[in-house]
């Protein structure tokens, strides 16, 4: 078919008339806004709402057989320990029993003692640990201020918090020796208030507090034997 001129140039005009048409009728399905948001909504926001408890309140828990510890507000809570944790704390407890004696240099715990230095945001209670003998006539736990030696035996359930907060405690109270004991590796990390990382003993570890003539060395071996 041919067509004339001015039926091609008809067809041009209707063409760019429909076309305008289009672009001025509203899109039926119109993109999603994005969700622009500032830059301050997305900095400085919490990783969680963990409430943050104080002393007095873990304190009136009631007794379920389950331990309760305060990490800087930040509540801990351990299960019942295996019989090997237990076997290996009364181990210690006796040899650190012995040479307290010996030397008189303070007392040795392994019952719940709940050490708060003061704090109101702070609640440990170690496997084993030794008051000096400044504290020997005090009436509450509350009231301890000079820890020479804390020992944390490693359970599947206490293990990040013993590494972690709870030596951050132990460091910021100055506690003079720390021992991490790991009873299935048969191995102690050694710490101390300014160390930045742990002594990792495997053979045995030593103990020598301040002012006493003879050291504390108790053999690994004989502290993990099946006997």
């Amino acid at each position: 078919m041919r067509w004339h001129a001015h039926q091609r140039g008809n067809l041009v005009t209707f063409r760019l008339l429909l076309q305008f048409m289009l672009q001025r009728v509203p899109d039926p399905y119109p993109p999603p806004l994005r969700n622009r948001r500032r830059r301050a909504d997305c900095m400085g926001m919490p990783a969680s709402t963990q409430p943050y408890y104080t002393v007095d309140e873990v304190l009136a828990f009631p007794e379920d057989g389950n331990k309760y510890e305060l990490i800087y507000g930040e509540l801990v809570v351990s299960l019942t320990p295996r019989f090997w944790h237990q076997q290996v704390v009364m181990r210690l407890t006796h040899l650190l029993h012995a040479y307290c004696q010996r030397e008189t240099i303070g007392q040795v715990f392994n019952v719940r003692a709940d050490l708060s230095w003061g704090r109101r945001d702070v609640i440990t209670q170690p496997d084993v640990s030794v008051l000096s003998l400044e504290d020997s006539g005090i009436d509450r736990w509350a009231d301890v201020r000079h820890v020479p030696l804390i020992a944390e035996v490693l359970s599947p359930s206490t293990a990040r918090h013993d590494r972690f907060g709870k030596r951050l405690v132990y460091r910021d109270q100055r506690v003079d020796t720390y021992w991490i004991i790991d009873a299935d590796d048969h191995t102690v990390e050694v710490w101390t208030p300014d160390a930045q990382f742990p002594r990792m003993e495997r053979e045995q570890i030593t103990w020598w507090p301040v002012g006493v003539s003879q050291p504390l060395v108790i053999v690994l071996a004989a502290l993990f034997g099946k006997h």
